[in-house]
This record gives structure tokens, sequence and C-alpha cells, in this order.
């Protein structure tokens, strides 16, 4: 009984040496193949993203976003524009102000 119990404890051992390496090598391999190499000696380079600054662009009344309006106001003389704003806006535009009513 004694010799059984010794012999599977050998089998044991050799079996569970044997998935060891053969993880080991898989893990290798995977490595090999993706181009992954894991070493502390290569540093990882990242470049920094261009910072962007938004800009203002949309209509002349500046309605499409939060921005403060700048630059000089220019009337929109468009028929099409003309035929649907306010009397209080086109006094203002023919003020030379930037219009603030719809």
């Amino acid at each position: 009984m004694l010799n059984e119990i010794k012999k599977n404890i050998g089998r044991k051992s050799v079996v569970s040496a044997m998935i060891a390496l053969s993880m080991i090598a898989g893990a290798a391999d995977g490595s090999i193949v993706s181009g992954n190499h894991a070493s502390a000696q290569t540093p990882s380079v990242t470049t920094p993203a261009a910072q962007v600054t938004p800009v203002a662009t949309g209509s002349a009344d500046n309605s499409t976003g939060n921005m403060p309006p700048s630059g000089v106001f220019h009337s929109n003389e468009n028929a099409a524009h003309e035929a649907t704003e306010s009397p209080a806006r086109e006094a203002q535009e023919n003020a030379g102000e930037r219009p603030t009513v719809k």
C-alpha cells in the first residue's frame, strides 16, 4: 500500500510539473506571436494629445453656443432671414447692435 501511495505522489508531481511547464511555454509563445515583449528595460513612450481650443461657429447671433460673442457684428440682410425676424430684432440690427431678442 505504501508503494502505491508513493507512485501516486510521483505521478501527481510529474503531471503538475508538465502542466506548469506547458503554461509557461504557452505564455512565452503567445508573447512572441503577439509581439508584446514584457521587458523592464523597454520604456513606454506616449505622446501628449494636442490641446484643442474651441472655436465659435454658427449664426451671427451666437444662439448655438455658450461662448460670449466676439468680433464685430454684421447684420444678416438675407431676404429669407429678414422675413422671419421680429421688428425689435431688426431695430437692434439697424442700430448696429448685436441682437438680444429673437
